[in-house]
């Protein structure tokens, strides 16, 4: 590429990512683009280009502000009261950028079109851990983003749906068409490996967002478990030559077979099986682990070294695995073959699977609960039972904590019901969740760590103010990952109240009261309650009704509370116009 051209492309990047550029004080400095083909991804997305381009430049910005602002490594060492708050304080950064540069991306959208958050990860807490450890900041269900005449249509059949049981979401989704609006759909994870970017591991956490050309069939906020197998396609292909059924619940022995089959000349000990580990999760996998070790394929442990040259992690994150679900040949030319088994949350499950149709892999999942705390067997086959059935647990029944134990599976089931969630199916794929089976997907990642399953580097510092921060786009066919080169146009002092959320700077000590207030608090004020304080907001048609009595301490320490009402309470009674929407209980 000539100076000329470098220039041209420089331009034309922050041209068209303008909006993102703006509202985060960066200056665009380079733009490093590879490509595993010759065509742009936004030329095979099914969004406009400048929509594209500012979702990875979204993405990027949340992995710098959430580095350089969240804490990175600050947990490492605290109690657990601390450590959670440290991830808190990160997850509720990473929230913030994503939903502010989703919404300036937005002004920019076609004037009948929206993007709503149907999946999110991060309010459940798993299992093992305390609910105030699952209460994290996140992006979830029903966050509207559009311009706000769109926005106010799509917000009044969200809250139909939520509360009118006959208007399911065939309603929903028709009755926005017949008014000829088209909703993307989102599934998204701000903050990936929260644990991982809180004790300051060098490998891991991330930024995700899956953007879909469809609303997911998802009717209420929803956060489980679900099982997921993701194989290369050949291997999928084998299964069906020989017509075998390959998914979620085949017997891994069949799975090697079908897998020895496809490739000749693999070794069992060369099929390389990534699953979540640790003694939390031996109940939950043990019986999985040990079907896979009876034919011999090796264990993903931690610290193996992936072809990347990078050392993997199985202490969490789901998502990221996939990226290296292949076959390579290794330096004596034997063939190796690494796939994902086991669970994941469900947004991260989705974001999984939806890779299928990017990197030419087979995924199938199945709905789990949200603590799954039985062997994967026997938790499979009871979310797959009618709740009302008379022979429902009977496998389980001799359990001294039977009765409690069906209670929380009949209430499990009763909740993926209300979600809309596919159940009693054998398996389900991405396509389940999207109500055209024609459906395409556009993936934006930003690293704000290195990654080992794709060799891609984590955010790095040039100087003071400026970084290199990767991304990647991804669509069917095309893939990009494409790597800016950031400056901060303020000091770090400065900058961290750009990438701050207003809430977060009062309760850091700003005093709101000698501040000028602007029209926008309110927009700003209304979105950081959602992602802060989900657990504790009802929504009340055009109102916010936030009730602090259900705010557990442990999640948001009680002088945090008192703060959060002064200031509500201030903007209430000082700005009563522009805080209509507020009601606090």
């Amino acid at each position: 590429m000539t100076p000329s051209e470098k220039r041209d492309l420089i331009a034309q990047w922050a041209f068209d990512t303008r909006p993102v550029l703006l509202r985060f004080h960066l200056w665009l400095e380079d733009v490093e683009i590879e490509r595993q083909q010759a065509d742009p991804v936004s030329a095979k997305a099914f969004t406009p280009r400048g929509i594209a381009r500012c979702l990875a430049l979204t993405s990027a910005a949340t992995a710098l502000g959430t580095r350089l602002f969240g804490q990175y490594g600050q947990g490492k060492g605290l109690d657990k009261q601390g450590y959670n708050q440290v991830k808190k304080a990160a997850d509720a950064i990473s929230a913030y950028m994503m939903s502010e540069g989703l919404w300036v991306t937005t002004r920019a959208l076609p004037e009948n079109h929206a993007i709503m958050v149907c999946l999110g990860e991060g309010l459940m807490p798993k299992a093992g851990e305390t609910p105030e450890m699952g209460a994290n900041p996140l992006l979830g269900f029903g966050r509207v983003y559009a311009r706000p005449e769109v926005a106010r249509i799509v917000d009044h059949a969200i809250g139909k749906m939520l509360n009118d049981p006959n208007h399911r979401f065939g309603e929903f989704y028709e009755g926005l068409r017949k008014k000829g609006i088209t909703v993307w759909g989102a599934a998204v994870d701000t903050l990936e490996n929260t644990s991982r970017f809180a004790e300051g591991k060098p490998t891991g956490p991330m930024t995700v967002l899956h953007l879909f050309d469809s609303p997911l069939s998802v009717t209420r906020p929803y956060e489980a478990y679900f099982g997921a197998l993701t194989v290369p396609r050949k291997l999928a292909q084998e299964a069906e030559r020989r017509s075998v059924v390959l998914d979620w619940a085949t017997p891994r022995k069949q799975v090697m077979e079908l897998a020895q089959s496809a490739y000749p000349g693999l070794e069992p000990h060369h099929v390389h099986v990534w699953t979540l580990a640790g003694k939390s999760r031996q109940a939950r996998l043990g019986k999985l682990w040990d079907e896979w070790r009876a034919v011999g394929a090796h264990l993903v442990e931690d610290g193996w070294v992936a072809p990347t040259g990078i050392p993997v992690f199985n202490d969490s994150g789901t998502y990221a695995p996939a990226f290296l679900v292949k076959s390579w040949t290794d330096a004596a030319g034997k063939p190796h073959v690494f796939l994902c088994d086991g669970y994941a949350a469900t947004a991260e499950a989705m974001q999984a699977a939806s890779l299928s149709e990017v990197l030419d892999l087979d995924a199938t999942m199945t709905v789990l609960s949200p603590t799954f705390e039985l062997p994967y067997d026997e938790e499979y086959a009871l979310m797959r039972s009618a709740p009302d059935a008379a022979s429902f647990g009977e496998k389980v029944r001799h359990r001294p904590d039977a009765e409690e134990l069906l209670k929380h599976y009949r209430a499990s089931l009763q909740e993926a019901e209300l979600s809309n969630i596919p159940l009693r199916e054998r398996a389900l794929r991405a396509e389940d969740f999207l109500p055209e089976k024609r459906w395409r997907v556009l993936a934006s990642l930003g690293y704000i760590c290195d990654d080992p399953y794709t060799g891609t580097h984590g955010v790095e510092k040039i100087d003071e103010l400026r970084y290199r921060v990767t991304t990647r786009l991804a669509t069917r066919d095309a893939t990009s990952v494409i790597t800016f080169t950031l400056r901060l146009k303020d000091s770090l002092e400065e900058a961290r109240l750009v990438f701050s959320p207003l809430l977060v700077r009062y309760l850091n000590g700003f005093d709101w009261r000698n501040r000028p207030v602007k029209i926008s608090d309110s927009g700003r004020i209304r979105n950081e309650l959602q992602t802060l304080i989900s657990q504790a907001i009802d929504h009340n048609g055009d109102h916010l009704v936030v009730h602090f009595d259900r705010i557990d301490d442990k999640v948001l320490p009680k002088k945090s509370q008192e703060t959060i009402r002064r200031v509500l309470e201030w903007y209430k009674l000082n700005h009563p116009v522009w805080f209509e929407w507020l009601e606090i209980a």
